[in-house]
């Protein structure tokens, strides 16, 4: 599971996000456009614009633009504070634009949502609230106070003060709308993203167990050499202490403990690639080595397997997976940390189908956070009674989230519910219930291992 200390470290940084090229490209954008459209605006339409101070304008976006590409190489990663300034100066000056081109009734006062919406992506929610709040307060002046828009004859070019009115009306809501939606979806997406990291570390932790017999194996092959060596040098003393007995016994026990050595290392490694049991095991074996860690947590296990709709009782073999064991563990985990004092784990299955079924005695999943279950940093709002049956406790669903990964990515599906409506009386296996369903040939192997065993392992030569 990811270090919370990480999440925190990760989100203090945000800000430094933002590549200086980025910024810098999109106001290059937003430069030609204002370019084209003082330019359209005065020469095709023939407004009467203050073209000196419309220039300024954009000049002062210009220079504000190539100075930090002069100073500073493309790839810069820009501060909180750096971005944040720089997104003020956009809102500026853009309003400053409106002020001079006829205010609201210019209808790229639109424009303005832009700085903002960055702003919610890529920066604290406090910085998007200052911005925001300034965009807003802006909009709201230069929708009283600007420069007439006039036409070549002197005519004054206006909207009806209800649809200026509109007009700010629904740039303010799309300020607020736009940032809300962005931030929302920006930090579902890194959530997801520190999520799905935490799931891979847990995984290859996972993985690491049943790599042992690689490396055993690797280190058998690179220690061949060095004992080859040794048992090299032994027989040539041997050959030259013939004379010496007492000391061709040592040099005869040196090379028969090299030959030893190199026969328990070959024997290990091939053991531990061959090692049927680590490959795949009974449906009760896995339960029991996913169950095992929360044995001895003050609350009982039952583990309770058999076949359903006729099926021929014996229990299937099953792919022994770290992803499977690993997200197991975590379900049995939650099961035992909400459990009043028992936990059932039941295995069934059919010629088609796995399933394990987890329940407990507890009060259940909360129903408002039922359909959302299986999301990461999804916190549920703790009572003063959970703070003292479980003072420890600070769960942000992560562990779910993991869980429910792993487990489908090897095949399965994955249901939550409740085994009893929240209110109802409670008794046996009243609480939260989680059921996985595979199919059988995604996890149970062919069904030569079922009629005939695993078969024998190598056995380790000592």
């Amino acid at each position: 599971m990811a270090d919370p200390d990480h999440l925190v470290f990760a989100e203090q940084r945000r800000g430094n996000w933002v590549r200086l090229r980025t910024l810098s490209v999109l106001r290059w954008i937003a430069i030609a456009g204002q370019l084209a459209a003082i330019t359209v605006a005065q020469a095709y339409f023939g407004f009467d614009l203050n073209l000196g101070l419309c220039y300024a304008a954009v000049g002062a976006s210009i220079i504000t633009n190539l100075i930090p590409v002069a100073v500073y190489p493309e790839n810069k990663r820009l501060s909180e504070g750096e971005v944040f300034l720089m997104l003020l100066f956009d809102v500026a000056q853009l309003s400053f634009l409106l002020f001079l081109t006829g205010g609201l009734n210019n209808p790229f006062a639109l424009m303005i949502l832009a700085p903002v919406t960055i702003s919610a992506t890529a920066l604290h929610l406090r910085s998007t609230l200052v911005l925001g709040a300034v965009a807003i307060l802006l909009i709201a002046l230069v929708a009283v106070v600007h420069m007439p828009l006039r036409a070549a004859d002197g005519q004054i070019i206006g909207m009806p003060d209800i649809f200026v009115f509109g007009f700010w009306a629904a740039i303010t809501i799309g300020i607020v709308f736009e940032a809300l939606y962005a931030r929302r979806v920006t930090s579902e997406i890194d959530s997801m993203s520190e999520a799905l990291l935490a799931t891979q570390m847990a995984l290859a932790r996972a993985q690491k167990l049943t790599d042992l017999g690689g490396v055993i194996a690797a280190a058998a092959h690179e220690l061949g050499t060095p004992l080859a060596t040794i048992k090299l040098a032994s027989s040539e003393l041997m050959e030259e202490l013939a004379d010496r007995p007492d000391l061709r016994e040592d040099a005869e026990l040196v090379r028969d403990q090299a030959d030893r050595c190199r026969d328990i290392l070959r024997s290990m490694g091939r053991a531990g690639k061959d090692d049927l049991h680590l490959r795949h095991a009974p449906l009760a074996e896995v339960i029991r080595e996913a169950a095992e860690p929360h044995s001895d947590r003050g609350k009982k296990l039952v583990v309770d397997l058999k076949a359903t709709d006729g099926t021929d009782a014996a229990q299937p073999v099953i792919a022994r997976r770290p992803e499977i064991i690993h997200g197991l563990r975590n379900l049995v985990q939650n099961a035992v940390d909400f459990a009043e004092s028992t936990v059932w784990i039941d295995g069934r299955w059919t010629e088609d189908t796995v399933q394990i079924r987890i329940l407990d005695d507890g009060r259940g999943f909360s129903s408002h956070l039922l359909g959302r279950i299986g999301e990461p940093f999804v916190r549920d709002r703790r009572t003063a009674d959970d703070r003292r049956q479980r003072p420890e406790y600070e769960g942000m669903g992560l562990g779910l989230f993991i869980a429910k990964t792993l487990l489908e990515r090897s095949g399965a599906s994955l249901t939550f519910d409740n085994a009893t409506k929240p209110g109802s009386s409670r008794g046996r296996r009243c609480g939260a219930i989680v059921e996985l369903t595979w199919p059988r040939q995604a996890i149970s192997p062919h069904a030569s291992l079922r009629d005939h065993g695993l078969g024998e392992n190598r056995p380790i030569e000592v």
